[in-house]
């Protein structure tokens, strides 16, 4: 965030930021000399993940309040930041998923605006919930959600080996999306690509990335059919997107974050809990409990037990990812000129 992106009202072609009437809750008083700076999300979902990170910098000086747009037409979503960027107040920050606008550089308008703003705040990772998937915190969510220890999987290493499969077609995926064209390979091609159907908890996964990589060059020689020329253009992009911290080992975490996160993140963990789940009930129909004693027992693990993916959706343990860091240098920045 180099350069400052000024907030003005000439020229303005779309609606005004405009507050909601005067009928929500005040909150309480700021104590004396605190700043309250205002953060407008993308949606009512991503408020408690921006909560999670603004929590770290609140201090003696600042406080944040996080909440979606505060319009008339309760319109959400990150064309809507974008178009009260130029008339939100000062002390107003905005915060929204990245999508390709970190990778693509300044190549649009829109990624100009949002890597230059000293007041946008964006993910990196491609969206939030990519945060929400950083490998080495999967373990932790196992951990909540089962109330068993067992290190049974390699999460990091997984990913790992599911990001170097799914590497050559992200760059195909990617490569379309900044050439602006859908006639290569669409979104919903690469997420029918690069999704898993199942888990095979033994050897690591073994058995499922060897699956997902014989779909991988299936697709692939279907794309280098279809586009034969197209491949020969890579190096330039790839050497890009090097550049904004990608590489076979880390793509995960630059692919669609819902794609992410349904269609891959949720098969392993529902494995892998499941597998967890079972050595625990094993352990306790293994002991010299019987009778009501033992059903008493299985009933206080299994209300011990929470929900997987409810777990997974306020994962914090995501601030040694160093795209994260990126974010927090970003704030911290900010704030260091207020």
């Amino acid at each position: 965030m180099s350069r400052r992106y000024e907030r003005t009202n000439r020229h303005c072609r779309v609606q005004c930021y405009r507050p909601l009437p005067p009928q929500l809750p005040e909150r309480l008083p700021l104590p004396k000399g605190k700043k309250l700076i205002r953060v407008f999300v993308e949606g009512y979902e991503d408020i408690a993940f921006w909560r999670g990170i603004f929590d770290r910098f609140e201090n003696d000086r600042f406080t944040f309040e996080i909440s979606v747009p505060l319009r008339e037409d309760l319109a959400k979503g990150k064309k809507v930041l974008m178009k009260i960027a130029e008339q939100a107040p000062p002390d107003t920050l905005l915060c929204m998923d990245s999508d390709f606008d970190y990778l693509f550089a300044d190549q649009t308008e829109q990624a100009r605006i949002i890597n230059d703003s000293p007041f946008i705040f964006h993910t990196y990772a491609y969206a939030t919930e990519n945060y929400l998937c950083y490998s080495p915190s999967l373990h932790n969510i196992c951990v909540k959600a089962t109330k068993n220890d067992a290190r049974l999987f390699d999460f990091v290493r997984f990913f790992e080996e599911y990001s170097k499969t799914i590497y050559p077609l992200f760059v195909w995926y990617a490569y379309s999306a900044q050439i602006n064209t859908e006639n290569i390979f669409t979104l919903m091609d690469f997420k029918s690509s690069v999704k898993i159907n199942y888990l095979e908890v033994e050897e690591n996964g073994a058995a499922t990335i060897d699956w997902l990589r014989r779909q991988v060059e299936r697709r692939l020689a279907s794309l280098r059919d279809r586009h034969p020329d197209i491949e020969h253009q890579f190096a330039p992009f790839v050497s890009l997107l090097a550049s904004r911290g990608v590489t076979p080992e880390n793509t995960y975490l630059f692919m669609q974050g819902h794609t992410l996160m349904d269609n891959v993140v949720m098969i392993v963990l529902d494995a892998v809990c499941t597998k967890l789940k079972q050595m625990t009930t094993s352990l306790i129909n293994n002991s010299r409990k019987r009778g009501v004693a033992l059903s008493n027992e299985q009933s206080n693990y299994n209300n011990a037990q929470y929900n997987v993916r409810e777990t997974l959706l306020f994962n914090e343990n995501y601030t040694d990812c160093f795209l994260y860091r990126k974010l927090e240098e970003d704030i911290r920045n900010y704030l260091d000129t207020i």
